[in-house]
């Protein structure tokens, strides 16, 4: 091996023992899914008999950045922002990277500055950006200008595949409306997302496409605004249960303030299914814990979180990872025909 006994295995010796190239050894380290199984075990073994280490450190140096993926989001949603996290660090588990998270004001003029500050003192080796701050262009040219590689997450076409990851929010809301009009409902509600918020505006757009297709009631009295929290849902549920004739169902575009028009309707001791069926987005765990447990669109989270993770940190990953993950509307007891 040409090799002094007490001199380190470098990368350089596992690459010419295996018989590939470094850049085949970096994603057996790094777990790529590209390369065939065979190529990996025998990288593997020679790892292994050569007592080969990789040295953060000196990668790090070599490539003037940290092994720290940046999460850059300002959203209300917490349990979002926990599920994204849940993916990311599925994806870089076994790996040598590690996550930083960092909370950020998008209404701040000093919003571009404060990120310039973040990536350019931590050094990264890319950045998850989350809505809203995703849909905004020039944080994603920011992290260009400082060759910052990223990957934007959101409810639609927001930049080309290998920066994003994206769901399909409004045809999903379609299919929710649709499923009420199976089930009869004729009067429907909409608890609306902030203002500012791509996933809101698709899912507004999404529960306009139903009324207009099902030939649903329609009127200001039957939209009501929220900002993602249970506090707005629960205003919101005030309001629209107000309205005269009030609707037999509502969809809130998203748990948490599903959650809020639930209690809503029990303040004025409205029987939720029987009197008011209620469809929420995001099948968090609050979904399946109240009760009844609520009919919403599981919205794809944490295997967006985990693909978004996986093209940052995996050379040539961009073109093997899904960009479009699809909703599915989970039924559950929440939601029933109406029984007036």
């Amino acid at each position: 091996m040409n090799r002094k006994k007490d001199s380190a295995p470098t990368i350089n010796d596992v690459a010419r023992l295996s018989g590939v190239s470094k850049k085949t050894v970096s994603r057996v380290i790094n777990r790529s899914p590209l390369l065939n199984q065979a190529t990996r075990e025998r990288v593997e073994a020679v790892i292994a008999d050569l007592g080969y280490v990789p040295n953060p450190q000196a990668r790090a140096l070599a490539l003037r950045r940290n092994f720290l993926i940046g999460l850059i989001h300002d959203n209300p949603n917490a349990q979002m922002v926990l599920n994204f996290q849940e993916g990311v660090l599925d994806a870089i588990r076994e790996t040598e990277f590690a996550l930083v998270v960092r909370p950020v004001d998008r209404h701040s003029p000093r919003l571009l500055d404060d990120v310039r500050n973040f990536l350019e003192r931590q050094r990264l080796y890319g950045v998850l950006l989350l809505p809203p701050i995703s849909e905004n262009d020039a944080l994603a040219a920011l992290c260009t200008e400082l060759g910052c590689n990223y990957v934007r997450m959101g409810s639609a076409k927001l930049d080309d595949d290998a920066h994003l990851v994206e769901s399909n929010d409004r045809q999903a809301v379609t299919h929710a409306m649709a499923y009420l009009a199976e089930l009869g409902h004729r009067r429907v509600g909409l608890v609306a997302g902030p203002e500012g918020f791509r996933s809101a505006r698709e899912r507004m757009l999404g529960y306009h496409d139903g009324v207009a297709h099902h030939g649903f009631d329609t009127g200001q009295d039957l939209i009501a605004g929220g900002n993602y929290t249970f506090e707005s849902g629960l205003a919101a549920g005030v309001r629209l249960l107000d309205a005269n004739p009030r609707p037999t169902a509502i969809f809130a575009s998203n748990d948490e303030m599903a959650a809020g028009v639930l209690h809503a309707a029990r303040q004025r001791g409205i029987d939720v299914p029987r009197d008011l069926s209620i469809v929420g987005f995001d099948d968090t765990a609050i979904a399946a814990h109240i009760w009844p447990p609520l009919t919403t669109v599981r919205w794809p989270i944490v295997p967006m979180a985990r693909a978004a993770a996986a093209k940052l940190i995996g050379p040539g990953e961009e073109a093997s990872q899904p960009s479009l993950f699809l909703s599915d509307l989970i039924r559950r007891a929440s939601s029933v025909p109406p029984s007036r």
